[in-house]
């Protein structure tokens, strides 16, 4: 992996800093690759065939794996790698907070800014919010403090770097990529004029719509105001003009009929179930006719079988995602006709990843039906992205 992030908010690493981001990095890369292997193995070899009748889902599968050595040695090393990310990128960071604040600030009072930011103070963190550190990221994406500055954001950016282990594009942003790209394939009539992201973070995912559809308006979305701030002053560092406000997902600042895209990435399964309704509602209200709402996001468990959706949600019992299970046993076209789209407005899709493939095969998937494999969703090095939503 490259330690060194691919823009001006980068800070400087000791040796020591970069060797241990690569092993903690690689360590996770053998947790999610090869040992996943072996205990899809243990469970093809030494568990299903001593099952009395087929399990009937993904709990079913859990119930039998977790007193296998497999599975203990799997979830132990993932929860180690998982902590591991975090401490490994928190120390340099603090060593050089200040140096941080510092670049963030000149890089976005310098002349010729093009890009905004709009922070609102008055936004409630809500209670689910600030119940637990997602995905067990100390401070959660606030930083749990006024003060946090944007270093809850370089914590976020460095962090993601180690985490996906060079799965996920240079600037981290391939689901941004694939997911315009799908839009723009999937549907040729449309020329966006206003496109939102959703919980967009640091909006990594934000700026490729910009770099696709250079003609629209884009704006990032999101609670955290110091993922925001991080945000503004890393897209203004890689000269991509962006707009970031800080609202709630239920209240976008919005007008009605006012938006071409509505888009979010692994944002869903973060939410409570009520909370995943006001949002697609909202999607619909800022939508215009003929607009499009597109979630990246985990395939749903009714279309898995029984072990690949047992893996997928090892995540809401042992990584702080305490909405992921509930999330994913949902039936993803009544989410969108609940909130007022059409049933045949629905859409799913399966896509390698945009910014690793040719052109001509990521097209093919694109216009094919979605297939569904074990890659769907998992974090790996054949990874495959899922994505779904409606038309206005």
């Amino acid at each position: 992996m490259e330690t060194r992030l691919p823009h001006d908010l980068n800070i400087d690493k000791t040796g020591w800093h970069r060797a241990r981001e690569r092993a903690v990095s690689s360590l996770r890369a053998y947790v999610l690759n090869n040992l996943a292997g072996d205990l899809r193995a243990d469970y093809e070899t030494a568990v299903e065939p001593t099952l009395d009748e087929p399990p009937a889902d993904g709990v079913a599968v859990h119930k039998a794996m977790r007193p296998r050595p497999a599975f203990r040695l799997y979830s132990s090393l993932r929860c180690t790698a998982q902590e591991l990310v975090w401490s490994t990128v928190i120390d340099s960071i603090n060593q050089q907070a200040d140096v941080l604040e510092e670049q963030a600030e000149a890089l976005t009072t310098k002349s010729g800014v093009a890009g905004t930011l709009e922070l609102d103070e008055s936004t409630e963190l809500p209670d689910y919010y600030r119940a637990v550190d997602v995905h067990l990221m100390p401070g959660n994406y606030d930083g749990a403090a006024a003060e946090a500055g944007v270093l809850p954001g370089a914590v976020y950016d460095n962090g993601f770097n180690v985490f996906a282990f060079g799965a996920m594009g240079k600037e981290h942003n391939d689901i941004g990529w694939s997911m315009a790209n799908f839009v723009k394939l999937r549907f040729p009539d449309i020329e966006p004029a206003t496109i939102v992201d959703v919980g967009c973070t640091i909006g990594h995912n934000t700026l490729p719509w910009k770099q696709t559809f250079p003609d629209a308006d884009v704006y990032g979305v999101d609670i955290a105001g110091a993922c925001l701030r991080y945000a503004h002053a890393r897209a203004t560092s890689l000269g991509v003009e962006a707009h970031f406000r800080q609202a709630s997902s239920d209240r976008l600042p919005f007008d009605d009929a006012s938006v071409d895209v509505v888009f979010s990435s692994m944002f869903l399964h973060e939410l409570p179930a009520k909370h995943i309704g006001r949002f697609i509602s909202e999607a619909h209200r800022v939508l215009r006719p003929g607009g499009v709402l597109i979630n990246m996001e985990l395939p749903p468990n009714a279309a898995l079988p029984p072990f690949d959706a047992f893996y997928l949600d090892w995540d809401s019992y042992y990584n702080n995602e305490p909405f992921y299970k509930a999330f994913r046993d949902q039936d993803y076209r009544s989410l969108c006709t609940d909130a007022g789209f059409e049933s045949e407005n629905f859409f799913e899709g399966v896509m390698p990843r945009y910014t690793y493939v040719d052109a001509d095969d990521f097209e093919k998937a694109v216009l094919s039906p979605a297939e569904f494999d074990e890659d769907t969703g998992r974090l790996s090095d054949a990874i495959q992205w899922y994505g779904f939503g409606a038309r206005r």
